[in-house]
């Protein structure tokens, strides 16, 4: 074999895919169509966010990249939803483009058992006669086809390729076949997926347009300033040099109106959205400003956040206003809104509509059912976001290192983690738009806030391979500490008393955020004890194992509904079974049944 795996699509699914396939002593390729757009922010210029926080960190403490990016890069850091309870807070960080990008493609060149080639995968190698025990239809993958005729063997694929999987932008009356404006398109992989029969469909993203900041009137908007800067990253050794001495910039905010909205409704009729070109479906929680004024009538006013693309540039992100308008339509309604009336329009909004595979026909472990050895992760998968694709990315690239050395894959459950939630929807439940991770989404949210991500997955990276022993030392001392400002709170009372004494002396010597935490932890209490029944009482369904290749047409009594949903799904337990929407309790306690029996 050329390579032990392959990673196609170097966004940020494949960044952490190859650093943990090759972090786990596997030769590995990323092959990308432009290794100096790895780690692109291809929208909005910022990592984390409600929920999207919690995932950054999750990665960060399984062994993964992305907080340790944005720690290096970052111009603005906010703790959202300070008003509301910890277990819906979450960190957010402007991100400056260009110094994460040039810092994810630096982490790439230096990592060892890892290579870059500039190339495009057009085909897949398979080899039809070797299956496992899986049964996959297809049979074992064996390698890839480039575009420019490189035949490479590897003994498995990570596809990540994001919107660039046949992509098409649109802007108004002009569509090219680009997954990037500006940047072509990955043509050939996901009509070859076609011919082979895996589920392919259409989805539909967009992007708003950018301006030059020195044509902004923020005399007419409000001004969002950012917070002390924190790390996302819980290595405090891989913060860089003078990261807290960074000068934050700020964000702004104004607002469309009724003007605006009537500039969109006289010219809908020119949006490939609305004109029926764009055949995808589109992000239901991220619509375009088109969207939102057609589906929001009664609306007079949209929210416009103004976010700074970096340091090195002048141009600002319009955060809110994503269309697929014309040209002349986005400067006519850019100029509406009150501070943007000068706007120089310096790149354009587009849509860009591209290939996924139905969730649905992959393992929790990312893996596809259908042909062994090939995973997905990212866009790729229909979810949206960069952290959404960062957490897919790493348990493909740790899960495709299990496959070859024949180890247990790494599923985590939705009581562990918001990855685990987050890959348990997409298999189990599928999508048919692109799928965004919310707090709502996470029914124990509680015990997933975003400072324990360390505590719950640390030592499951380090069982993976991925946190050395000098992180891993690090780890074991917060836990010693932990403990002692436990103890320290036990001697001063009763949770409503230890909260004034936070800030006295005798807690000084120790990190604030972590005698923040174990206050938390004491004031929650309670409410974690229950959710750690709940969780409790539902992993019996969760330990029951399902055979990955059992026929349930053959099993009287379950029904046609379940027989079908389940042969499609192919749950890997009784509990992820009960998750498929549809399923009858009846069919559950048949399951358990026939499982015991076995």
């Amino acid at each position: 074999m050329d390579y032990d795996c392959i990673v196609i699509g170097g966004g940020h699914a494949g960044i952490e895919a190859s650093l943990a396939a090759s972090g786990l002593g596997m030769n590995t390729l990323l092959i990308t169509q432009n290794p100096d757009r790895i780690g692109v922010l291809s929208c909005n210029p910022a990592v984390g966010g409600l929920s999207k926080g919690n995932l950054v960190r999750e990665v960060d403490a399984l062994g993964g990249a992305m907080a340790q990016l944005i720690d290096q890069s970052m111009i603005q850091y906010r703790i959202l939803n300070r008003s509301r309870g910890p277990a819906v807070q979450a960190p957010r960080a402007q991100a400056d483009k260009q110094a994460y990008q040039s810092a994810a493609r630096s982490i790439i060149e230096s990592q060892p058992n890892l290579s870059v080639m500039m190339d495009t995968v057009t085909k897949l190698i398979i080899d039809k006669n070797k299956k496992s025990g899986s049964s996959p239809v297809l049979g074992c993958i064996a390698g890839v086809i480039t575009a420019r005729g490189h035949r490479i063997s590897a003994k498995t694929v990570i596809l990540s390729a994001g919107t660039f999987l046949e992509g098409k932008i649109f802007i108004g009356e002009y569509d090219a076949p680009e997954g990037r404006l500006g940047e072509e398109a990955a043509l050939g992989l996901g009509n070859f997926l076609r011919r082979k029969n895996f589920p392919v469909g259409r989805l539909k993203t967009g992007t708003p347009a950018r301006i030059a900041e020195n044509t902004i009137d923020y005399s007419k908007m409000e001004r969002q300033d950012g917070e002390e800067f924190a790390p996302f990253s819980f290595d405090k050794k891989k913060i860089p040099e003078g990261f807290l001495g960074k000068k934050p910039v700020p964000c702004w905010i104004c607002f469309t109106n009724k003007e605006t909205h009537r500039i969109i409704r006289e010219n809908i009729h020119r949006s490939p959205l609305y004109g029926g070109k764009i055949k995808g479906t589109g992000a239901r929680y991220c619509p375009s400003i088109e969207d939102k004024v057609i589906r929001f009538p009664d609306r007079n006013r949209h929210h416009v956040f103004i976010e700074p693309e970096g340091l090195y540039t002048n141009e600002m992100y319009l955060n809110g206003l994503s269309s697929s308008l014309p040209e002349d339509i986005q400067e006519l309604f850019i100029h509406s809104i009150p501070g943007l009336e000068k706007a120089l329009i310096v790149r354009p909004a587009y849509a860009v509509e591209y290939d996924f595979i139905d969730p649905q026909d992959l393992f929790p472990s990312l893996e596809s059912k259908r042909l062994e050895g090939f995973f997905s992760a990212g866009q790729t998968n229909g979810s949206s976001g960069y952290e959404e694709a960062a957490a897919q990315g790493i348990i493909a690239g740790i899960n495709a290192a299990a496959k070859i050395r024949r180890e247990e894959p790494l599923v985590l459950g939705r009581d562990e983690a918001y990855i685990g939630v987050l890959i348990d929807d997409l298999t189990t439940l599928g999508t048919t738009e692109p799928y965004r991770m919310f707090t709502s989404r996470a029914e124990h949210r509680l015990v997933l806030r975003h400072d324990t991500a360390d505590t719950r997955l640390t030592p499951k990276g380090r069982a993976a391979g991925l946190i050395n022993d000098e992180r891993w030392e690090q780890f074991q001392e917060k836990l010693r500490v932990l403990d002692t400002i436990q103890e320290l709170l036990n001697t001063r009372g009763n949770a409503e008393n230890a909260e004034s004494n936070l800030n006295s002396g005798i807690f000084s010597s120790f990190p604030p955020e972590w005698v923040e935490r174990i206050f938390l932890d004491r004031k929650y209490a309670g409410y974690i004890e229950k959710e750690k029944r709940i969780i409790a009482r539902n992993a019996r369904m969760e330990r029951v194992k399902l055979d990955p290749g059992l026929n349930y047409f053959s099993i009287p009594g379950l029904s046609i509904e379940a027989r079908e949903k389940f042969s499609k799904v192919r749950p890997q337990t009784v509990g992820q079974a009960a998750r498929i929407p549809g399923i009858r309790q009846g069919d559950i306690a048949l399951l358990m049944v026939i499982s015991q029996k076995k």
